[in-house]
């Protein structure tokens, strides 16, 4: 096979002759520049020194080498590091005059790069919507690019023809304009580049970028050719900013907000409508510079503004301020301004662009709520009555100096609280209650007495009141809680009914003794008047006066002790104020029992004491011996000799009291029929012959008289329990 050596080497393009044994024969310049080889590679097997070629160029040389004049086609190859190569390719054979093939001629290229740009080309099409289209008029036909049609929604087998092309325009001055431009293009060779609205197949109105050129022959428009872009998201963006532009300019002249432009170098500013009404000047009085805007500010407020706007320029911090201005009229308003700055390539202050408002009416307003606020806070710190803002939690988030006193909390400690934690467990349930009712709606606001504990654990009685705040929603914010501390009314109050039932006791006593001085007295002295009478009788014998003389002397008798009882029980009355002292209980009951001792023993009683040596009450020594010892002997007079008796004495705790039990399981007594008369005076019920009925009269005026309460319990045949409660020392 004979080679032109020198047209290889001159070829512009790539190619290469290998023999039938696939090694190279020769090769152009531009094989060895476009897979970077040298000539040395002259004579080697083809495959080794390219390893990375497709099989599918194998097949075809394989396919040549056998017979085939020609094979072509291009592929991609994925090498090992992951790079992809394109390789295009066109293969030869050469024969021989018998037809033998005596070797190859291949043109081969790398075409990575080419297809990298196609592909990019293709995605920024896809991406900006971009199809292709073109209309040869000599053989009648269309071509849309795959884009094209996508854009029309049509779909990828549509083959379209140049009226049903121009039919897709919307109808009406879409359709009519681009008939006009194809025809005058067909006509003159004018180009287009046009706006406007298709109506897809799927009935889909989009707007779109039409551009053609015609491709003229001897005078003659053979062919239109363009692209087509989808512009619908950006044309009807355009329309959305017209309209949005369209109303905030609408917008600043009915809100009454001037735009203003103040160009730096310049010392230019520019003012729209507004801004003249805003400053009360008519076009023709202002001058357009920066010292004309700053003679409008107030001169308290000058100096401040033009340090605001020098900061600005600066690029210190952003223009937004607020400032006063003085109208031609005199008015005075309040002007809120904001701006932001356009700079230069270097840096340098060009323009700055705001807003001028007039808040004259907000700035009054927000003075007097600031007035109203600190009159509120005054009232709220100075006030003479607890006050607190409460969470809805229930926590504390502001207390004054009132409500501190009277918990003896400081503030800090207060704010750590919530009112839960202070409130007495029996109040919390209604307090809750309330307050739900408040956060439902169904009330808007609730007054208790309530009681909270102090700092000291101590209670503190109060007249509370509770309003909820309302959110601008109507949703509630907070709780105010108004907290008057009437714990010296209560206190009083207290006193008050302590004295009003001692009088009360006392004035039953007084007329239960009146009465006992009336009925007894009144007896003994009819008896006496009686009595004497007999004695004045001068036929009366002598046996018969002895005898009226011994009937005088019982009279007399039975007159003194009445009057010693009586006596007694006045003794006790006035001792009533007398002061109480410390008394150590247990010591008492033992003292009495040991003077009793001999009694106890003949009787046999069992006497249980179950009272700590260390607790103490309050009262007089005599009474409580007295008490002690009447209860317990009547305990042992009033036994049943029936079983063995015993007598049991106990102290449980009532509030401020202690409470003495003393239990016996003797003849007991029939309460329903005895109840009401008891401790009443010379009252007995079991027919004892040395009961005179004024042991438990005597005892419960004692008791009474230490500030104390006396009660029983009793059954017939089970026993009878006297419980005493006495002050706590």
């Amino acid at each position: 096979m004979t080679i032109d050596q020198s047209l290889c080497l001159k070829a512009p393009i790539s190619f290469a002759f290998l023999d039938t044994e696939l090694n190279l024969v020769d090769f152009t310049d531009t094989w060895l520049e476009q897979f970077k080889q040298s000539r040395n590679i002259k004579g080697e097997p083809f495959y080794e020194s390219m390893p990375t070629l497709p099989d599918e160029l194998k097949m075809d040389i394989n396919y040549c080498l056998e017979g085939v004049d020609q094979r072509s086609d291009m592929m991609r190859v994925v090498l090992e590091n992951g790079d992809a190569v394109w390789y295009e390719w066109k293969i030869n054979s050469i024969s021989d005059k018998n037809g033998a093939v005596e070797g190859l001629i291949l043109f081969l290229e790398d075409i990575t790069d080419k297809k990298l740009e196609e592909s990019l080309l293709i995605k920024a099409q896809d991406v900006a919507r971009i199809g292709g289209w073109e209309v040869d008029l000599i053989k009648n036909t269309v071509y849309w690019s795959h884009i094209t049609r996508e854009i029309h929604e049509v779909p990828y087998d549509y083959v379209p023809n140049l009226e049903q092309g121009i039919h897709f325009y919307k109808e009406g001055h879409s359709r009519e304009t681009i008939s006009k431009l194809v025809q005058n293009a067909i006509d003159h060779g004018t180009s287009w580049d046009v706006e406007l609205q298709i109506v897809t197949a799927k009935k889909k109105e989009v707007w779109v970028r039409a551009i053609g050129e015609p491709e003229i022959v001897n005078g003659r428009c053979v062919r239109l050719a363009g692209t087509f872009q989808d512009i619908d998201v950006r044309k009807k963006a355009e329309f959305e900013y017209k309209r949005v532009s369209e109303r905030l300019a609408l917008a600043t002249k009915t809100a009454g907000i001037g735009i203003w432009e103040y160009n730096i170098p310049e010392n230019q500013v520019l003012w729209d409508h507004n801004m003249y009404e805003l400053y009360g000047l008519e076009e023709s009085d202002f001058d357009g510079v920066y010292e004309a805007w700053e003679s409008c500010i107030l001169p308290e407020d000058k100096e401040r503004s033009a340090q605001e706007v020098k900061d600005a320029v600066e690029g210190k911090k952003d223009f937004n301020t607020t400032f006063r201005i003085r109208r031609p009229n005199g008015e005075i308003r309040w002007i809120k301004a904001e701006a932001g700055m356009i700079w230069d390539d270097d840096g340098q202050p060009l323009k700055m662009i705001g807003v001028n408002e007039d808040v004259t009416e907000l700035k009054t307003t927000q003075m007097q709520l600031v007035k109203s606020e600190e009159s509120h806070q005054g009232a709220f710190e100075n006030s003479s009555i607890g006050m607190a803002l409460v969470g809805l939690d229930g926590k504390f988030m502001q207390v004054n100096q009132s409500l501190c006193n009277s918990l003896g909390y400081t503030t800090d400690e207060l704010l750590n609280l919530t009112f839960q934690d202070i409130t007495h467990p029996d109040d919390l349930e209604i307090d809750l209650t309330l307050l739900g009712e408040l956060v439902d709606g169904k009330r808007s606001t609730y007054q208790i007495e309530k009681r909270y504990f102090d700092k000291e654990g101590q209670l503190v009685y109060v007249f509370l009141t509770v309003t909820a705040v309302l959110k601008i929603d109507g949703t509630i914010s907070h709780f105010i809680s108004q907290i008057v501390d009437i714990s010296s009314r209560i206190i009083a109050e207290k006193k008050l009914k302590s004295l009003l039932e001692l009088t009360t006791n006392q004035n039953s006593g007084l007329l239960n003794f009146a009465h006992i001085v009336s009925h007894n007295l009144r007896s003994h002295a009819a008896n006496l008047t009686m009595i004497s009478g007999f004695l004045l009788d001068d036929t009366l014998e002598d046996k018969e006066r002895k005898d009226t003389l011994d009937m005088l002397g019982r009279a007399s008798n039975g007159l003194n002790e009445t009057i010693a009882h009586l006596n007694e029980v006045v003794q006790v009355k006035l001792e009533t104020e007398k002061e109480l002292d410390t008394i150590p209980l247990r010591k008492t009951i033992t003292k009495v029992l040991q003077d009793i001792n001999a009694l106890i023993n003949e009787n046999k009683v069992e006497v249980i004491v179950e009272v700590s040596s260390q607790l103490k009450i309050k009262g007089v020594p005599a009474y409580i011996e007295s008490i002690i010892l009447n209860l317990v002997t009547n305990g042992i007079k009033y036994r049943d000799i029936e079983k063995k008796c015993h007598i049991i004495l106990t102290v449980s705790e009532e509030d401020q009291h202690h409470v003495l039990s003393v239990e016996d399981n003797g003849k007991g007594i029939d309460l329903a029929r005895h109840g009401e008369k008891i401790f009443g005076m010379y009252k007995t019920f079991h027919g004892n012959k040395d009961a005179r009925g004024i042991g438990l009269f005597i005892t419960k005026n004692q008791i009474e008289s230490m500030g104390g309460t006396i009660s029983v319990e009793s059954h017939i045949g089970e026993g009878s329990t006297f419980r005493v409660k006495l002050l706590k020392a």
